[in-house]
C-alpha cells in the first residue's frame, strides 16, 4: 500500500512538474511572438501622454484571430494547475482571466518602445478571450471534475433547481444585451487615434498626391438632418449657426494665412512652395505644393472620437479627371495605411474611408466609392455626414445623395468572427441552463427553442431600430446556427462526461 502510495505521488509530482512547464513555455511563446527582436528603443520624447496616445491603435481581423489563439494554450494549461490545486471554480476563472488581462497588459506596454510594433487595447480584450477559451476547453474537453459538477447539475432536486433558474435567466438577458452593445461598438468612432494631422491634397508621406482646387473645409463633431443639409448646401453662411459643433472651419478661397476660424484646430501650413489662390475656386494643391496641420488635430479627433458622429463639407474642383491612389483630398492619417477618415479620388470616383471598430485601421474593409462625381474641373460641393453606422454623402444638391451602412455592409470575415465571439458564450450558457432544467421536460424543450431563436432575433431588431440597416434574415439564420451548434456540442459532450460517471 505504502508503495502504491509513493508511486502515486511521483506520478502526481510529475504531472504537475509537466503542467507547470508547459504553461511556463506557454509564457515563453507569447513574449517572444510578440516582442521578438526586442529591439527596445526609449523615446526622446517620452511621457505619460505619449505611452497613452500609443495606445490609439486597431486590430485587423488577422490580428484578432491570432490574439485569440495566442493564449489559449496559457488559459489550458493555467486550468490544469489550478485544478490539481484543487481552486474554487470561481476564483479559478478570476485567476484564469486576470493572468491573460495583465500579461496581454505587459507586453502591449512594451511593445510602445518596440519600433517594428504597435500597441493596440484591442489586443488586450482578444488575449484575454483566449485565455478564457482555453479555460473552456479544458473543462468542457478535459476535466474530470468539471464533468462532476454537470453530474452535480442534471441531479439537482427539483426545489433546488427553480432557486437557481431565475438568477441564470437574468444572467442569459443580460449576456444578451451585452453582445447587442458589443455589436454597437463595432461602427463607433471611439477608436480614432488623436495624434494623426489633418491633410489636404496629399498624405504624410507625400506619396499620395491631389491636384486640383480646395475653397473650404468645414468639420463638425455632430451629423446634420436633412434640413440643416438642405440649408448648408444652399446658404454658405449656414455653419456660423452651429458654431458650438464646428471643430474646424478652413476658408482658403481669398487668404494666405490658413488659421481655423472656430479656435478649436491648428492652422494649415503649406509642405512645398507655397500656392496662389485663384478667385472662385480657392487654393490650388498639387504634388509641389500640399497643406498639413501644424500640429496633430488632437481637439478635433478627440471630440469625433467622444460623439461618434461627425459633418465634413467642403467645396473641391478637380484638374486631372484621371488621379488614382485614391489620391488624396482631405485625409486625417499618418501614414498611406493609418487613418481616421480620409476623402479621395480615384478616377471619376469619389472614395470615402472611416475608421471604425468593423472598417480597420485604414478605413478600407467597408469604403464607399460614388462613381462619376469627378467627370469635369468644376467646383462641387460635397457634405458627409456620419452618424449610428450610417454614412451619408450629397454633392451639390440634397436630391444627389449616397448612403451606406456599416453594419449592412460588414465583410463576411468579420461578420463570422463577430458571430462567434457574441454567439459561442451564449450558447455555452444556454447549455447549462438547459442541462439545469432537464428534468422538467416542458420547460426544458421551450428554454432550448427560444434560448437559440430569441438572442439572433434581439440582436437583428437592435440594430435595424438602433443603425437603420435592412433586416437581414441571412444574419437571424446565421446566429441561429451558432448557437445551435454549439448547444449541440456541448449537451453531446455533457452526455458523454455523464454517462461515464455513471
Amino acid at each position: 500500500m505504502m508503495k502504491r502510495n509513493q508511486n502515486s505521488q511521483i506520478k502526481n509530482s510529475s504531472v504537475f512538474l509537466r503542467d507547470w512547464t508547459l504553461f511556463a513555455i506557454s509564457i515563453l511563446v507569447i513574449l517572444v511572438a510578440t516582442l521578438y527582436p526586442f529591439d527596445f528603443t526609449f523615446p526622446e520624447n517620452f511621457s505619460i501622454k505619449y505611452l497613452t496616445y500609443s495606445f490609439h491603435n486597431h486590430s485587423s481581423l488577422k490580428d484578432k484571430v491570432e490574439n485569440v489563439l495566442l493564449f489559449m494554450p496559457l488559459g489550458f494549461f493555467c486550468t490544469s494547475l489550478l485544478q490539481k490545486k484543487r481552486t474554487k471554480l470561481l476564483v479559478e476563472i478570476l485567476i484564469v482571466i486576470f493572468l491573460s488581462a495583465l500579461l496581454s497588459t505587459a507586453v502591449e506596454i512594451l511593445q510602445a518602445f518596440l519600433p517594428i510594433r504597435t500597441s493596440t487595447p484591442d489586443d488586450v480584450i482578444n488575449n484575454t478571450i483566449g485565455g478564457f477559451a482555453g479555460w473552456l476547453f479544458f473543462n468542457w474537453f478535459i476535466s474530470r471534475r468539471f464533468a462532476n459538477r454537470l453530474v452535480r447539475i442534471e441531479n439537482s432536486a427539483s426545489n433546488q433547481v427553480f432557486k437557481k433558474v431565475p438568477v441564470f435567466l437574468i444572467g442569459y438577458i443580460l449576456l444578451n444585451l451585452l453582445t447587442i452593445s458589443f455589436w454597437q461598438s463595432t461602427t463607433y468612432l471611439s477608436n480614432w487615434n488623436p495624434t494623426y494631422p489633418l491633410l489636404i491634397g496629399n498624405e504624410l508621406t507625400g506619396n499620395r498626391a491631389w491636384k486640383g482646387y480646395v475653397s473650404e473645409v468645414i468639420i463638425a463633431d455632430r451629423a446634420i438632418d436633412t434640413a440643416e443639409v438642405n440649408r448648408a448646401l444652399t446658404n454658405r453662411n449656414y455653419f456660423n449657426d452651429i458654431k458650438d459643433s464646428l471643430v474646424a472651419d478652413y476658408q482658403l478661397d481669398n487668404t494666405s494665412d490658413y488659421k481655423d476660424q472656430s479656435g478649436n484646430t491648428p492652422k494649415l501650413v503649406w509642405r512645398g512652395q507655397p500656392s496662389e489662390t485663384k478667385e472662385g475656386k480657392g487654393v490650388f494643391i498639387s504634388s509641389n505644393n500640399w497643406l498639413k496641420s501644424a500640429t496633430p488635430v488632437y481637439q478635433l479627433n478627440k471630440r469625433i472620437s467622444k460623439t461618434s458622429e461627425f459633418t465634413i463639407s467642403t467645396t473641391i474642383a478637380t484638374t486631372d479627371l484621371n488621379q488614382t491612389g485614391p489620391a488624396r483630398i482631405i485625409s486625417i492619417s499618418d501614414d498611406p495605411v493609418r487613418r481616421n477618415f480620409t476623402l479621395g479620388q480615384e478616377g471619376t470616383t469619389l472614395n470615402i474611408r472611416v475608421r471604425t471598430p468593423a472598417s480597420g485601421t485604414n478605413g478600407s474593409d467597408i469604403q464607399m466609392n460614388i462613381p462619376d462625381v469627378f467627370v469635369d474641373n468644376k467646383l462641387h460641393h460635397i457634405l458627409i455626414t456620419y452618424s449610428q453606422a450610417n454614412l451619408q454623402v450629397y454633392i451639390d444638391n440634397l436630391e444627389n445623395s449616397y448612403s451606406l451602412n456599416f453594419l449592412q455592409f460588414m465583410p463576411i470575415q468579420y461578420k463570422l468572427f463577430y458571430y462567434f465571439l457574441t454567439f459561442i458564450p451564449l450558447g455555452i450558457y444556454l447549455t447549462l441552463l438547459t442541462l439545469l432544467v432537464k428534468k422538467r421536460q416542458i420547460i426544458h424543450r421551450w428554454l432550448i427553442v427560444f434560448g437559440i431563436l430569441l438572442p439572433s432575433l434581439m440582436l437583428e431588431a437592435s440594430l435595424v431600430s438602433d443603425n437603420g440597416k435592412d433586416v437581414s434574415l441571412r444574419n437571424i439564420l446565421l446566429g441561429i446556427l451558432f448557437m445551435a451548434v454549439t448547444v449541440l456540442i456541448l449537451r453531446i459532450r455533457a452526455a458523454v462526461l455523464v454517462k461515464k460517471l455513471a
